[in-house]
Parts: C-alpha cells; sequence; structure tokens
C-alpha cells in the first residue's frame, strides 16, 4: 500500500523540500524575462498598455464603461458610468430604492434578453428561475457535503463540474441547451455557496448545520438571506441592501479577467459548466474577486492603529505607512482605492455607498460608516501625492462591500462567492454572445525570446 495522510496533508511536506535552494533557483532564472523586453518587443503586457489602457479583443452590446471623454484631441478622465443593454446603472439602482422589488430578477432578464422585463414576463422568468433551483437528489450529501473547505469557491467549482454528470445533454452548446443550463446555474449558486458554507463551518469549526430549503415566494436576495441564517428571517432594509449590492457586481464591461475567461474558454466549443467553472477559478484569485476582504482586514488594522479618524492628520499619517509598505500586511497598497479604468469614481461605489449608509444607520454602525467615509476621501490625496500617477483614483465598490456584507452577517468564506452569486449572469450573458456571434477560437500570440541551441555542442 502506498503512504496514508491525513485528511488536510495527503501530500508529504518532505517531498516538497528534497530540491535545493540552488535548484530553485536555478528554476527562478530559468523562467525570467527581463521586463524590459516587453518594450522592445511591443508586447502589451497583461492586454494593457503603458498608460493602463486595455488592447481591444472583442465586441459587445452586454455592457459599457465610460471612464473619459475626448476634449481638444486629449482623452480626459470623467465621472465613471456604467451602462447595462443601454441603461445607466443609477437608473436602474433606483428602482431598488424605490422598493420596486426583484431587482436581482430584473436586471438579471435585462442581461440575458435584452430588455427590462414587463410584470408579466417578470413573473414568467421568476417561475423558471424557482423551477430551475434543485439539485440532484443526495447531492448536498455527496457533494457537498464531502471534503468539506474554508475555500467555498473551490467547493462551487468542484460542484459545479460534478453537476456536468447530471446533465444528459451537458456537451450540447446550442442557444437554447446553453440558456437553460445557465439558467438553473444562476438558479443553483446560492445553494452551492451557503450549502458549501455551513458544510464548511459545521465539520470545521464545529457549529450546527442548517439546510434551508429556498422559498419561492421571496426575491433572489432574500434566499439568499434565508439560506444562510439559522432563523431564516431579514429586514426589508437588509434585503434592498443585497440586491443593489448583487446588480452592482452582475456585469462589468467584458474586460475584466473571469469574464474573458469565460469567452476565450467559450470560443474553443467547451460545456457551459467546464466555462462557468474556469470563469470561477479566474474569480477566485485575489487580484479579481478577493478584494473586498483586504478592504475589511485593512480598515480593521487601520481602526486598531488610529485612535480618532476623525483627527486628519494621524489617519494620513498611517494610511502614509501603508503606502510606504510599514503596516498592515506590507504590500504598499491601500485596498479598495483605485481602478484599472475608473479614476475620478467608481459608479458602483457611489451607488452602494448609499445602500451601505441607509444600513449602517439600520444597524447602530453609523460611526463606522463615517470611518469608512473618512479613510475614502483620504486615500486618493495620499497616493496622488506619493506616486506619480497616470490618472487619478477614488474608492471602487469593493470598498464598500466588504463592510456591507459583514453588517449583513455573512462571513468572510462567503465574499467572494457573493461576487460570483450576482457575476454569473454576466458570464452567461458573455458566452451566450460569443455562441451567437459564431466567432474564431481566442488564441493571442507570443512572440519567442528562446535561443536555438545545438544538442551536440
Amino acid at each position: 500500500m502506498g503512504k496514508e495522510y491525513s485528511r488536510h496533508h495527503f501530500y508529504d511536506p518532505e517531498e516538497i523540500r528534497r530540491y535545493t535552494d540552488k535548484e530553485i533557483k536555478a528554476c527562478a532564472q530559468t523562467y525570467y524575462i527581463d521586463p524590459s523586453n516587453y518594450d522592445t518587443h511591443n508586447v502589451k503586457r497583461g492586454l494593457r498598455d503603458n498608460d493602463g489602457n486595455g488592447v481591444v479583443t472583442g465586441l459587445t452590446k452586454i455592457s459599457m464603461i465610460n471612464a473619459k471623454k475626448r476634449v481638444d484631441g486629449k482623452l480626459v478622465p470623467i465621472d465613471g458610468q456604467l451602462y447595462y443593454r443601454g441603461y445607466n446603472i443609477y437608473d436602474l439602482i433606483a428602482r431598488v430604492e424605490d422598493g420596486a422589488g426583484f431587482g436581482y430578477e430584473r436586471v438579471a432578464y435585462l442581461l440575458l434578453y435584452g430588455e427590462l422585463p414587463n410584470e408579466t414576463e417578470l413573473d414568467e422568468f421568476r417561475r423558471i428561475l424557482n423551477e430551475s433551483r434543485s439539485l440532484p437528489v443526495n447531492f448536498v450529501r455527496d457533494v457537498i457535503m464531502k471534503a468539506s473547505t474554508n475555500d467555498i469557491m473551490n467547493s462551487m467549482m468542484r460542484s459545479i463540474l460534478t453537476l456536468q454528470a447530471y446533465d444528459s445533454n451537458a456537451r450540447d452548446i446550442s442557444l437554447e441547451n446553453v440558456l437553460r443550463q445557465s439558467l438553473m446555474l444562476i438558479s443553483v449558486f446560492p445553494m452551492l455557496a451557503v450549502y458549501g458554507y455551513h458544510a464548511y463551518n459545521h465539520y470545521e469549526n464545529d457549529e450546527s448545520m442548517y439546510i434551508h430549503r429556498p422559498d419561492d415566494n421571496i426575491s433572489f436576495a432574500g434566499n439568499l438571506l434565508r439560506l444562510l441564517r439559522p432563523d431564516k428571517s431579514f429586514t426589508p432594509g437588509e434585503e434592498q441592501a443585497l440586491d443593489a449590492a448583487l446588480i452592482l457586481h452582475m456585469e462589468h464591461g467584458g474586460g475584466n479577467n473571469s469574464t474573458f475567461t469565460t469567452r476565450t474558454v467559450t470560443s474553443s466549443g467547451a460545456d457551459t459548466y467546464s466555462v462557468i467553472a474556469a470563469a470561477m477559478a479566474s474569480l477566485s484569485g485575489p487580484r479579481h474577486g478577493g478584494a473586498n476582504i483586504k478592504v475589511r482586514q485593512m480598515m480593521e488594522d487601520i481602526e486598531k492603529n488610529v485612535h480618532d479618524h476623525r483627527d486628519k492628520d494621524e489617519l494620513n499619517a498611517y494610511l502614509l505607512k501603508l503606502l510606504n509598505g510599514e503596516a498592515f500586511d506590507r504590500s504598499g497598497l491601500i485596498y479598495g482605492i483605485g481602478h484599472a479604468i475608473y479614476s475620478v469614481s467608481d459608479p458602483r461605489a457611489g451607488a452602494l455607498k448609499t445602500f451601505t449608509e441607509q444600513l449602517a444607520r439600520e444597524k447602530g454602525r453609523y460611526d463606522e460608516f463615517e470611518f469608512y467615509t473618512s479613510v475614502a476621501e483620504a486615500a486618493p490625496q495620499i497616493i496622488s501625492d506619493k506616486r506619480k500617477m497616470y490618472k487619478g483614483v477614488s474608492a471602487n465598490v469593493d470598498f464598500y462591500s466588504g463592510f456591507l456584507y459583514n453588517m449583513l452577517g455573512i462571513p468572510e468564506e462567503l465574499f467572494t462567492p457573493m461576487f460570483a452569486i450576482a457575476r454569473i449572469v454576466g458570464w452567461s450573458a458573455h458566452r451566450i454572445e460569443e455562441l451567437a456571434g459564431r466567432g474564431k477560437i481566442i488564441r493571442p500570440a507570443y512572440e519567442s525570446l528562446m535561443l536555438i541551441r545545438d544538442l551536440d555542442r
């Protein structure tokens, strides 16, 4: 028999140590490419030019981002604008503020079908989502509860790929079948995430486990809170705040890493389950989906070290420490401030700030909200003064989302899965658009710096 390892150590750590420092350094040198080569060969590293502008790789009608306008022949930064299918995100969020209800469902319909639904269409769409919201018999027990982990994104990926085995038409990429699969995955994502968390919390943290069934009569956002909480209860304000957060994370222009992954893997002809699992893998990376966790942890660190956040000098001094890599995780970053596209403002942050403030008042945590506001106002100037910027910086959507999730009682293990629960709608829309366009397989080119060698010498 082979070696037997504990549940969390199926490999032998000693196996890793068999490599010498010399071998590791040699390996690193073998793979190292001098960054100056990217300029020499005019390669857009990360598919971005030196000004941070993305290289255009496709066309879409799903969403649009405006962050600049041309004035006297020059591009000038403006307040960020985000549109879903031609509608300004602020107008869509206003429906949530007005208490129209079922905001997630309305906007999901818009992104998937191109138009906002009337009440009859909304009722039918909700009925389809409800009917699609079921998992195979014993799936929760045999898949989700097995090998529980605090990495809920990993747990969800495993579940998504396993669901492929239950689909007799899994590899059918006709638009009709892909839409069916997409609606099913959109519907079950909350269960995959929350049940995965409850399994981890039970088996790893020795806490009670609750497996609630969704209620077909309440909203998507309400069901998320119902599944998570032991008593299934939530307030209208909590439901509204989560509804807004899901809408604001649902889609973002097509150029982000996970959506580009969706379109790239779709272009190869892969099945829906593989595509969405690949998108999940992209989002699970801390450079993409984990920013709000870092913001929350950073804010806790600032709170411990800044005695009075209303004292601008004290706050600014500590933010400068963060920027200099002298505090928190010593990364030299102020998390939640700045964005690859937006400079003057992130429209999602502005919208989410409103709901965060409302929820903070409801929860009696308005002092914390003011603390966040103080950092959001001070940090951009600190960054601009310290670093040469090609554009301005401002708070992004991740700056407020972690605080909002915390007020909703959502554990950090579910922060990135919450992002996925929202973004799967955008992924699905882009997958369908890529298939409908019958585009070529996405295959970028790499220029080789390899030296040709003679084996006989």
